[in-house]
């Protein structure tokens, strides 16, 4: 999408060109010995793929948080519908140079169409648009097309990514959504250099605000929807980066009346996925919560999820975290040495509470988005800076990015 192809394929995280590609996971079974060449990312997928096909929709009289008033979801998609030979004209014929990345799902292409019909534009002027075109050999296919379409084709919400029509051409499956100016959260967090400055915090505290307001929208339906795959390759900026999300290939209809959980085949990413899903198969609307904690858990510490080149106790960024995240006087050694100075100490510790709280292993103690954005909107109210160094105080340990700065910053 845009910039961000990954942030739209399922399968896909793009971190710098220098990470190591990404090697999917067996939920039971730990890390295969496959490699993709596609992926350049830390972070390997769930290999445990769903047979179960698309539930139609049947939601009508849908209420929403009064928070969200933006919001709405339409009782069946509205969504304009191309010929392949039209989204051929607005990607130049699909050619190499308009490529913004490659994914699970095949390649994503940049095109232009005309701002008020989204017609194909003749020349390089109008929207640009992200065109999504299926590649045959892909293991994403019907399923996951259809799940966009019937999923982000309904939904009309400031942080969630516009899916504006889609074509289904003989064996040709295309999505067209907007260009996400900014590309995917995960290339600003983790792509470091002379010329990438880290992420200040308040831009941090702002997407995830915007992220978390998008989740709670989804979990506020009277169906609710579940995202399942919550990750920062998947929440999309604009260009004054505000945040989006992206990718619902994965979405799933939530419990009916009394259920606590839908059991489904596990489907994720592995480092992000609840421990509950991925051991069971059960999946809860506060699933996506526990996702969540994973990605502000990056946020503080400037750090994937799970990255092998780190040393051994490092790797899962949740096992070696935990016990930095419930002691104040470690909290310094966990988070982001490129955020010193910027943020408020107790809004920094209201950061580690909120996180321990999404980790919870059980998914009934874990709060609701709603509550998550009440706390990440208290800690953005928090204006007030600390005298410079003061932001914690240091412990003996050096902060998780200590090592990296000095060799060159160099991309995770």
């Amino acid at each position: 999408m845009g910039n961000c192809a990954s942030a739209v394929d399922a399968f896909v995280q793009r971190g710098s060109r220098s990470s190591p590609s990404a090697a999917p996971v067996n939920a039971s079974a730990g890390m295969s010995s496959s490699r993709r060449t596609s992926s350049s990312a830390t972070t390997g997928k769930l290999s445990t793929l769903s047979t179960s096909t698309f539930m139609p929709s049947t939601v009508s009289g849908v209420s929403v948080y009064d928070d969200y008033p933006d919001g709405h979801i339409l009782e069946s998609p509205d969504l304009k519908i191309y010929t392949f030979a039209e989204l051929k004209s607005a990607t130049r014929s699909f050619r190499p140079e308009t490529v913004l990345g490659e994914g699970g799902f095949g390649k994503v292409y940049k095109g232009w169409v005309d701002e008020k019909t989204l017609n194909p534009s003749r020349s390089s002027t109008g929207t640009v648009v992200a065109v999504k075109k299926l590649n045959p050999e892909s293991v994403q296919g019907m399923e996951q097309w259809q799940s966009e379409v019937n999923f982000l084709g309904r939904i009309s919400h400031p942080n969630l990514v516009k899916l504006l029509g889609y074509c289904m051409d003989d064996n040709e499956l295309l999505l067209v959504y907007e260009f996400m100016a900014k590309g995917s959260l995960e290339n600003h967090l983790f792509r470091r250099g002379t010329v990438h400055e880290p992420l200040p915090w308040s831009l941090r505290l702002k997407i995830l605000i915007g992220a978390a307001r998008g989740l709670a929208f989804l979990h506020s339906s009277e169906r609710q929807i579940i995202y399942r795959d919550f990750k920062a390759s998947n929440i999309l900026l604009d260009s004054h980066f505000n945040a989006k999300l992206s990718d619902f290939g994965l979405a799933k209809h939530g419990p009916d009346g009394e259920e606590s959980h839908v059991t489904t085949r596990v489907m994720g990413t592995y480092g992000y996925a609840a421990p509950e899903y991925v051991s069971t198969g059960h999946l809860y609307v506060k699933s996506d919560v526990y996702g969540f904690g994973v990605v502000l858990l990056e946020m503080i510490s400037g750090l994937r999820a799970l990255d092998p080149s780190r040393s051994t106790e490092k790797v899962n960024l949740v096992n070696w975290a935990k016990p930095l995240l419930a002691d104040r006087r470690k909290l310094s050694q966990l988070m982001d040495s490129g955020l010193e100075g910027q943020y408020n100490p107790k809004g920094a510790l209201l950061a580690a509470q909120l996180t321990l709280k999404c980790l919870n292993a059980d998914p009934k103690s874990r709060p609701s988005m709603k509550e998550v954005v009440e706390v990440l909107e208290q800690m953005e109210s928090m204006k007030s800076r600390p005298r410079s160094g003061s932001s914690l105080r240091r412990g003996q340990g050096q902060s998780p990015r200590s090592d990296s700065a000095r060799k060159n910053s160099r991309g995770r």
